[in-house]
């Protein structure tokens, strides 16, 4: 004897309801739509290790991109049923088709590649242009057929309104299993070969099940129950013919903690809902849902300073339960809630609303696993660095958590590198971010730290690389590393690796960057590296690091730079030349940075050759000037003469705004300071006609855009007065030596951290 309960996945009503018709019914064994392979994941349930929402990970141990979740909520009805049997000790088991038949189903078709999907993007157009649109949508999506019937754009609304918001009996799963029956028999087209083999797996496990139990409860979608329900009338030869041959993949299985977020519709989740936490509430108590999701409303809104008050509450009330009696609902569902919220609380505004969807229709809620539930040993390491970095408040939190820290103490020394060294294993828990005001030393960084449900997933997989995670980032990094193409990745890596003190690794990538860069011929290339190595030249590390290596690195890579250069600068294009001179001024920083006299003596050259050569893109010759300039390698009056030429009404108008976006890059101030150089510009502007100051217009507006207001009304004022007269200079002050050595030491104080 059997009977089928065909509910909606995470359906709050579904699950009240079958509550009630198990208590009624009383089985001897409860069958549930999961995959077989997963059910040594039951025993946690029983023994009550986990809180909701959960989710069965199920993967492929040696191919973790073949992973699958399965999640379960407190108001999921395949949750409530099983928490019902393990109360009373009544066996569960998992019926639906393993995993590991589908990774392995799932590896055949990726072999077939694509010309299988053609074939049956073929097949399909063929079949789509014998239908009508009806059948189409009844093949399609066929609880949406019904719900459009019922007069609802779609199968949530539909459903929600009948099934979730009613208390229903227990005899409504009779009721549904004779609805879907009359479904599935009015769709013409057989179902995918997939769900063929699926509702096959599930009939054999219920046949086993009625031979070795009295009485049978199966708990499944709704849109399986027929076949479930008549399984007698499916032949057992047939159904093990469509399942031969099937190979199975091993598989591993846990269980890990699961969102809101990520239950909810909006995620992408095919069997999602739309709004998890107002499930929850229509769960846990029907009765007064209105008033309780009105009243958090309210305190989430004062909690943001945003008006909400006693009057507001119990007009939106009112109004959400006053659409659901216009609309004939027994009680008000999401759609009226977020109405009257939206019509009371936010005066028609749409903004607001997004936190009241965030927090209170979607949620923010995250489930939790006990320590019994089996994990690979790097998860455990990852555990008790948590605990050590005191970061226990962080992890697995929903909302992003900031948290600053200072790497003199040595808890937030271990939580700085816990965050490095997952960010080597591509676990971005914390991303970086940049400190403003006081504490910009060395010894402070500030993280943004926000769990996502995917890392555990990542663990599992970072989990090959070692069984610790200094391990497993040594080994990941040492791998990436010999993989990287490019020299400017190798050294992104080197950079990550004294980031996260990764001592196992530093030599190793050290000794790449070095023979990379031996051989390397691409002076671009060369360029994107050189900052990432002079920052940490520069500035060292608090972990003190021996970085004497990465100075040999930055001595061979220089002179190639310095010869290479000028030549690269020729002939290339617009788009090429921004990256040219994005590179050419980050170079320069560098260069700056050492402060070798050495270095910026021959760094000079080369923008002398770059700024000499005509055959230079503007933008670079210009940039070469402006760097010259403010150094003051080359004299105020040489400048203008560069400057006089460039603008000079022979040369390409195009041309020579280029070099005066190089030249005004970063700031204008020089212009307003210097007026034979203003005088220069403003005459050539006088000088153009005014169809080629149109055509230059735009770049012209992008350059003196990137200046800030003061600077440019500066400019204006002195655009105003036409040629300036540049005034006498006042005679040069005169310092007195013995003053300066009572004043330095203090203001050198102001720079020390």
């Amino acid at each position: 004897m059997h009977q089928i309960f065909g509910i909606r996945h995470h359906g709050p009503g579904s699950a009240k309801s079958l509550k009630k018709a198990l208590e009624v019914y009383q089985p001897d064994v409860l069958l549930v739509e999961g995959p077989s392979d997963g059910e040594k994941a039951i025993k946690h349930i029983i023994e009550g290790d986990l809180k909701p929402p959960v989710a069965i990970l199920t993967y492929n141990p040696k191919d973790l991109r073949q992973a699958a979740y399965f999640p379960f909520a407190e108001f999921s009805p395949e949750w409530v049923a099983m928490n019902w049997a393990a109360e009373r000790g009544i066996p569960i088991q998992f019926m639906d088709l393993p995993q590991s038949f589908h990774f392995s189903l799932d590896a055949e078709n990726e072999e077939d590649g694509d010309k299988q999907l053609v074939l049956d993007f073929i097949d399909e157009t063929l079949e789509a242009g014998e239908k009508s649109e009806e059948d189409l949508m009844l093949e399609r999506d066929p609880l949406g057929f019904l719900g459009k019937l019922a007069g609802y754009e779609d199968s949530e609304r539909w459903w929600e309104v009948t099934f979730e918001q009613n208390e229903n009996a227990a005899e409504i799963f009779p009721a549904i299993v004779e609805m879907m029956s009359a479904l599935r028999a009015e769709i013409k087209a057989p179902p995918k070969l997939r769900e063929q083999m699926r509702e096959a797996y599930m009939r054999k496990v219920l046949r086993k099940a009625v031979k070795d139990y009295e009485k049978v409860a199966v708990v499944c979608g709704a849109f399986h129950a027929p076949v479930l329900e008549d399984y007698k009338s499916f032949k057992t030869a047939a159904d093990n013919a469509i399942l031969k041959g099937i190979k199975r993949i091993k598989t591993e299985t846990t269980w890990i903690p699961w969102t809101y977020e990520r239950l909810s519709y909006s995620s992408g989740y095919g069997a999602g809902v739309l709004s998890p936490a107002w499930y929850k509430m229509l769960f846990s108590n029907r009765k007064d849902v209105v008033i309780r999701w009105m009243t958090k409303v309210a305190k989430l809104l004062r909690k943001e300073d945003l008006d909400a008050s006693s009057a507001h509450i119990i007009e939106a009330v009112r109004l959400a339960e006053t659409l659901a009696v216009l609309r004939g609902l027994p009680i008000s569902g999401i759609a009226e809630m977020d109405e009257a919220a939206k019509t009371i609380f936010c005066g028609g505004y749409d903004e607001p609303m997004q936190l009241i969807r965030e927090k209170l229709i979607i949620g923010d809620l995250m489930g939790k696993v006990s320590d019994k539930v089996p994990v690979v040993p790097l998860q455990k390491d990852l555990e008790k660095l948590i605990k050590t970095a005191r970061l226990s408040k962080e992890y697995q939190a929903t909302e992003a958590i900031t948290k600053a820290l200072d790497l003199r103490k040595d808890t937030h020394t271990i939580a700085s590198l816990l965050l490095h060294r997952l960010n080597v294993l591509n676990i971005d828990w914390g991303k970086p971010q940049a400190i403003r005001g006081q504490k910009q030393g060395s010894f402070h960084e500030n993280w943004r730290l926000k769990w996502k449900v995917r890392f555990p997933l990542a663990i599992i997989e970072a989990g090959m690389w070692g069984n610790t995670v200094e391990t497993a980032a040594t080994n990941f990094i040492r791998k990436t590393a010999f993989e990287a193409d490019e020299l400017s990745k190798l050294s992104a890596l080197l950079d990550a690796a004294i980031d996260a003190d990764l001592q196992g690794a530093l030599p190793y990538l050290v000794q790449l960057v070095q023979d990379k860069s031996a051989v390397t011929k691409d002076v671009l290339d060369l360029m994107r590296t050189l900052p990432i190595l002079v920052k940490k030249l520069r500035y060292g590390t608090v972990r003190k690091t021996d970085l004497s290596s990465i100075k040999l690195v930055v001595n061979q890579i220089l002179p190639r730079i310095f010869i290479g250069l000028p030549t690269v600068c020729q002939g290339v294009d617009d788009d090429a030349a921004a990256e040219i001179f994005e590179l050419l001024q980050s170079t320069n920083r560098s260069i700056s940075l050492l402060d070798n006299e050495f270095y910026l003596k021959n760094w000079n050259k080369t923008l002398l050759q770059i700024s000499d050569n005509e055959a230079i893109n503007g933008i670079l010759s210009g940039g070469a000037v402006r760097i010259l300039s403010d150094r003051n390698v080359i004299t105020v009056e040489k400048t203008g003469d560069k400057m006089a030429f460039a603008l000079s009404l022979s040369r390409d108008i195009s041309e020579a705004a280029q070099w005066l976006e190089g030249f005004l890059h970063g700031s204008g101030l020089l212009l307003t300071y210097q007026y034979s150089l203003w005088n220069i510009l403003d005459g050539w502007v006088e000088r153009l006609p005014m169809e080629k100051f149109n055509d230059i217009l735009p770049l012209l507006r992008r350059t003196f855009s990137a200046f800030d207001v003061s600077e440019r009304q500066k400019m204006m004022d002195l655009a105003k007065k036409g040629q300036v007269i540049e005034k006498e200079k006042a005679e040069e002050m005169i310092l007195n030596a013995e003053r300066v050595k009572v004043v330095l030491p203090k203001l050198q104080a102001f720079f020390v951290d």
